[in-house]
């Protein structure tokens, strides 16, 4: 059965992780997030109740 012979499908994989350490990995790594998270402040916020008494 030619199709669980590895020979050409271990190259066809090394090639496709070869590329994709290459070329895809860097660029995924080199993006920046357009929304940094804010920091949230030390002081406790003032809430108001709903039912004013």
């Amino acid at each position: 059965m030619p199709q669980l012979n590895p020979s050409p499908w271990f190259l066809i994989m090394l090639f496709s992780w070869l590329v994709l350490l290459t070329l895809v990995f860097p660029k995924i790594m080199q993006h920046e997030s357009t929304n940094e998270p804010a920091h949230q402040s030390a002081k406790a916020l003032m809430t108001t109740p709903w039912a004013h008494q």
